[in-house]
C-alpha cells in the first residue's frame, strides 16, 4: 500500500504536537468542556430573607435549569458579610461562587486590620445584580423639608444622632459622606439592623438616617416617617417624589448600595465565562427585573465590566472616607 508523504508528515505531526502536551492541559479542558460536573454551590454571606438570600434564591432556579444542575444557596451570614466573601474567595473547585454585598468588596479592607481575604486580588466580577441608593429619613414630626430638618441638626451640634445597620455599614460611611457635604454634625449610635434604627426613628430616639429604600417606603408612604433625599446623584424610580443629593446641595455624594455576583479569582476563565453568560440571560429577562423593582432594587448594566468599574470607583471613595475619618473595626 502506498502513503502519501504529505498525509504521513501531517499525521506525524499532530501525534507529535498531542504526544508534547501535559496531562493537565487535556485533562484541564475535559473538565471545562463537562462542566458543571455537579450542583453548583451559592454562597451567600446574609442570613435568610436578607436582600442578598433572597436575589440569590430569585436567580438558583432559572441558573440550574440552563446550566442542568442543582444551585444550592449555602447561607454563610457574619461579619457583616465578610465571612461569606472569604469563603467564595476560597473556594477552589470551579463550582462555588457567591453573592456579595458592596461593603466586603469596597470599605472592609480598609475598615479592618485583618481581613482574612484581599478583594482586590482574589475575586473575578460574574455579573451586577441590584442597585439601590439609601434614603436619608427622618421623624415624621421633622417633616420632609430638607432646609428645616438641616436647620434643626445645625442647631443641635454634636446632640443630634443619626442611627445606622452598624459599624462600616452603608447608613454610617454615607452619612459621614453626608456630614461633610452639608455642615452638620451628629453623633452616629450604630444597631444590629435596620429594624431596631426603624423603631428609633419612630419612638423619636434619633434625629435621621440613612437606610436602604426596602427598609422604609411602606413607612414614608404611610406618613410614618418622612424622605428628606436619596443618596445618589439623580433621583430614583423607586421614590421618584424624593430629591437627589445634588438638589440637595450635596453635589459630590453618590452613595448607592449594591450586591455582586462574584466568582473566586482562581475560576477558570473558560468557567467563570460560561457561567457569567448564563447569569446575565437570567438577569436581562422582564421577570428578574419586575421582581427586584418590587423589591425596591434597580438594574441596568449588570456585566462584569461594569460591575468591575463600580466596584473600583466605590473602593476609591470609601477608602479616602475611612481615612480620613480615622476609622478602624476589629
Amino acid at each position: 500500500m502506498t502513503i502519501d508523504r504529505r498525509h504521513l508528515l501531517y499525521a506525524l505531526t499532530g501525534f507529535t504536537a498531542a504526544a508534547i502536551l501535559p496531562a493537565s492541559w487535556s485533562s484541564a479542558h475535559a473538565a471545562e468542556a463537562h462542566w458543571p460536573s455537579k450542583p453548583l454551590r451559592f454562597i451567600v454571606g446574609y442570613p435568610a430573607g436578607s436582600s442578598p438570600d433572597m436575589q440569590a434564591r430569585m436567580i438558583a432556579q432559572p441558573l440550574a435549569q440552563i446550566l442542568g444542575q442543582p444551585v444550592v444557596v449555602d447561607n454563610r451570614p457574619g461579619a457583616s458579610g465578610n465571612i461569606g466573601a472569604d469563603l467564595v474567595a476560597r473556594a477552589t473547585d470551579d463550582h462555588s461562587f457567591g453573592i456579595v454585598g458592596n461593603g466586603p468588596l469596597t470599605s472592609s479592607q480598609a475598615l479592618y486590620a485583618k481581613l482574612p481575604y484581599d478583594p482586590v486580588k482574589d475575586f473575578a466580577p460574574l455579573a451586577l445584580v441590584g442597585v439601590s441608593p439609601l434614603a436619608w429619613v427622618v421623624p415624621a414630626s421633622a417633616g420632609a423639608q430638607t432646609d428645616k430638618a438641616l436647620a434643626s441638626l445645625r442647631q443641635k451640634g454634636n446632640a443630634a444622632s443619626y442611627g445606622s445597620t452598624g459599624l462600616g455599614s452603608g447608613g454610617h460611611l454615607g452619612m459621614e459622606l453626608l456630614k461633610d457635604a452639608l455642615h452638620f454634625d451628629a453623633v452616629h449610635i450604630p444597631f444590629t439592623g435596620a429594624p431596631g434604627v426603624v423603631s428609633a426613628l419612630l419612638g423619636g430616639q434619633l434625629d435621621c438616617a440613612l437606610l436602604p429604600i426596602s427598609s422604609v417606603l411602606p413607612l414614608v408612604q404611610s406618613g410614618k416617617l418622612a424622605a428628606l433625599a436619596v443618596t445618589s446623584a439623580q433621583r430614583t424610580q423607586l421614590m421618584p417624589q424624593t430629591p437627589s443629593m445634588r438638589e440637595i446641595g450635596a453635589q459630590d455624594v453618590n452613595i448607592e448600595v449594591w450586591n455582586a455576583l462574584m466568582a473566586p479569582a482562581g475560576m477558570s476563565a473558560a468557567v467563570r465565562s460560561k457561567l457569567s453568560d448564563a447569569l446575565l440571560k437570567i438577569l436581562n429577562t422582564s421577570d428578574i427585573r419586575e421582581q427586584l423593582l418590587r423589591q425596591a432594587w434597580t438594574l441596568d448594566d449588570a456585566s462584569p465590566a461594569a460591575l468591575q468599574q463600580r466596584i473600583n470607583s466605590d473602593r476609591k471613595m470609601y477608602n479616602a472616607l475611612i481615612a480620613k475619618k480615622k476609622l478602624q473595626l476589629e
